[in-house]
């Protein structure tokens, strides 16, 4: 049901901030050996944003995409803000396979200034924040620009955050389904 989506097949890199210690936890949720996938439709627009990107000499560094839902209830319980997080009881976009976390790189794979860094929980990480230095702001646009036009929503308080219109439409996916194994 899910599409893996590696760095062998694509011309993107993965770094999945949930299998380090590189989060808002400060510890693994999912283990090293951790996964990336996304839904057929997803990976469809996902595809159609790497060809748009690429034209304009950039690339997709992937912080999260897939997380199953006992992820989820992890970082709730960790952080149990709507303002940031799905409440896991609803659901997250992310638990259907159709919500990627990025940023844009240079093609040598230098990552594009955007203001904060990924999961940084505050007010400076919302489009549009005027307290973020001009170059993080262009970045994020440029972000956002490749993004929507291939598709993708995105999410007013996470600049990295997309996700696909109706994306509560789609069913949760377990993590038995799809191999992102979460830490016990």
């Amino acid at each position: 049901m899910l599409v893996e989506l590696t760095e062998q097949s694509l011309p993107i890199r993965i770094d999945l901030k949930y299998a380090t210690t590189e989060n808002f936890t400060g510890k693994p949720v999912y283990r090293a050996n951790a996964r990336c996938f996304l839904h057929p439709e997803a990976f469809a627009k996902f595809e159609a944003a790497i060809s748009l990107a690429e034209a304009q000499g950039y690339r997709f560094l992937i912080f999260d995409a897939y997380r199953p839902p006992e992820a989820q209830w992890k970082l709730w319980e960790h952080t149990p803000d709507p303002s940031f997080l799905a409440d896991p009881a609803r659901g997250s976009p992310h638990s259907r396979g159709v919500a990627i976390d990025l940023t844009l790189t240079r093609r040598d794979g230098t990552p594009l200034d955007m203001g904060t860094a990924f999961d940084a929980f505050t007010p400076l990480s919302h489009h549009g924040n005027q307290q973020v230095h001009a170059e993080a702001q262009r970045n994020r646009l440029l972000l956002m620009g490749i993004m929507t036009t291939a598709g993708w929503d995105f999410y007013r308080n996470e600049w990295w955050h997309y996700q696909l219109f109706n994306s509560r439409s789609y069913p949760l996916i377990s993590d038995a389904d799809a191999g992102t194994d979460v830490m016990p």
